[in-house]
Order: structure tokens, then C-alpha cells, then sequence
């Protein structure tokens, strides 16, 4: 009999153990916890982690994250208000706000990004089809995006779900519309650049033919005064040997004759046909011969 007592007391504490391990449950401090009962929702939504209790058997947890979670958007291509079509790369970030809410429409949190996705996609096809290219990519890209944020939260907020940010991570041009763009953006370069070695070798000419308008001006003033400076050194040079001559005509005759003998008779065979008594030999015979004269 005391075998079967001891049985039958294993078998109770099993089955307490079982009981007790079904009655208890711990929530995490990164998750809240919605107690249900044939599927329905009992009591508040528990946020405080630790150690709590539900109805064995007939009552269950489920468990929902309240940390900050991302939400990637799949690249999508956007027509904006001026025509111009472009590549929008964005992610969100969400946090369950009311788990209660969220469980009644969404059920199975592994499905949140499946709810989420199109509305997302909206919000920005909405917002950024409203402006320009130009606003998002130099403009008021923040303004956008708080734009957006605002949008996308009032939709997600029938789903118990807070959208705390948004980014747009890329915004670029198609791959045609970009290749298109710069060959465009190319050909006006070149153009440019025609244009500028053009003006630069009018302006090369222009400089190239003042300086030879400048050279010759110069050259010529130089000749002028080159002239001038000549005609004026042989009129002194003329005026002094005129006084040099009016001072002593003699003087200056025979210097002269000097001159003429020292040019004429260069050289040991220097041969000369003059007639003895020609004015040119004056001053051979007689030294007084011009005084005489």
C-alpha cells in the first residue's frame, strides 16, 4: 500500500508540475504579452516583464515585440509632378503601439510587413508624385520625409502601429533616363568647351595682332629717332669741322691730305697713276707748297 501511496504522489506532482508550468509564463522585457482564451483576448495587454499566470489549458499567450522594428520598401520607380521618373530606395521604422489593436487586425506578427509594404509604397507614391524632382533631390527632402512619415502613420495606425521614421535612402533616375541625361550633359560640356577654346583663340589672335601693331609702331619710332639722332650727330659733326676749317683752312687741308695718303697708299704694292704735279701730291715736294698757295 505505501508503494501505490508513492505512486499516486508522483503522479500528483506531475501533474501540479504540469498543471503549474501551464499556469505560468515570463515575458521578456523586449516583448508585451496578450493572454487568450479560445482566441479571445482576456485582460490588458501585459508590457511589465517577469513571472505571470494564466488558466492552464484553456488560456494562452501570445507574444509581441515592442522594440523598434524596420521596414525595408523594395525600390520603386515614381513619376513626380514635373514628369520625371525616378528610383526610390526608403525604409521605415515602426513599433507596435497598441498590441491589443495589432493582434485583432493583423493576428500573425510574421505577416506585419506583408500588411505594411503596400501601404508604405502608397504613401510615398502620394507624397512624391506631388513634387518635383527637384524638391527631392536639392529641396525640401526632409520636409518629404516627414511627409510621408505622417501619411504612412495615419493608415498604420488602424493596425496598432506607431511609424516613427522615415528615410529615403536613394532617389536616382532610371538607368535609360540617366545614360540619356549624360550624354546630354556631355555634349553641352563639349560644346562649352568649343566655346571657350574658340573665344580663347579670338582672344590669342587679338593679343597676337596688337602685339605686332605694338612691335611695329615701336620699330618704326625707334628708326624715327634713330634718324632723327643721326641727322642730328652729322649736322654737329658737319658744324665742327665747318669751325674746325674756319679756324685754320690750312690745318685742315693737310689733315685731309693726310687722310687721303693714309687710305690711298695701304700696302707695299700699292701702284698709282697720277701725274706728278697733281694737286694729290702737294705736300711731297715742298712742305710749303700750300702756304704758298
Amino acid at each position: 500500500m505505501n508503494r501505490s501511496v508513492a505512486v499516486g504522489a508522483g503522479a500528483a506532482l506531475v501533474i501540479a508540475f504540469i498543471v503549474l508550468s501551464s499556469a505560468l509564463f515570463t515575458v521578456n522585457m523586449t516583448q508585451q504579452a496578450i493572454v487568450l482564451q479560445f482566441g479571445s483576448p482576456r485582460g490588458d495587454v501585459i508590457t511589465e516583464p517577469g513571472l505571470h499566470w494564466k488558466l492552464p489549458f484553456i488560456q494562452n499567450v501570445v507574444f509581441i515585440d515592442k522594440r523598434l522594428l524596420n521596414l525595408e520598401a523594395p525600390a520603386e520607380e515614381i513619376t513626380a509632378s514635373d514628369q520625371k521618373r525616378l528610383v526610390v530606395d526608403a525604409f521605415a521604422r515602426y513599433r507596435i503601439a497598441d498590441a491589443l489593436k495589432f493582434y485583432q487586425t493583423v493576428r500573425d506578427p510574421r505577416l506585419t510587413e506583408q500588411r505594411l509594404q503596400p501601404t508604405f509604397g502608397s504613401a510615398l507614391r502620394n507624397t512624391l508624385g506631388d513634387n518635383t524632382l527637384e524638391a527631392l533631390v536639392r529641396g525640401n527632402r526632409a520636409g518629404l520625409m516627414k511627409k510621408i512619415q505622417q501619411t504612412f502613420n495615419t493608415a498604420a495606425a488602424d493596425l496598432g502601429i506607431e511609424i516613427v521614421d522615415v528615410r529615403i535612402r536613394r532617389a536616382d533616375l532610371p538607368a535609360a533616363n540617366s545614360q540619356a541625361i549624360f550624354r546630354r550633359m556631355q555634349t553641352e560640356r563639349e560644346r562649352e568647351a568649343a566655346e571657350i577654346r574658340a573665344k580663347g583663340q579670338e582672344e590669342a589672335q587679338r593679343l597676337r595682332s596688337r602685339a605686332d601693331r605694338d612691335v611695329t609702331v615701336l620699330l618704326a619710332d625707334a628708326e624715327r629717332d634713330g634718324q632723327i639722332l643721326r641727322g642730328e650727330g652729322d649736322a654737329t659733326r658737319s658744324k665742327i669741322y665747318a669751325d674746325a676749317f674756319g679756324q685754320d683752312p690750312e690745318f685742315f687741308a693737310f689733315y685731309r691730305s693726310m687722310q687721303a695718303y693714309e687710305k690711298g697708299l695701304k700696302g707695299d704694292n700699292t701702284t698709282m697713276v697720277v701725274s706728278p704735279n697733281s694737286e694729290f701730291f702737294r705736300y711731297f715736294g715742298n712742305a710749303n707748297a700750300g702756304a704758298k698757295r
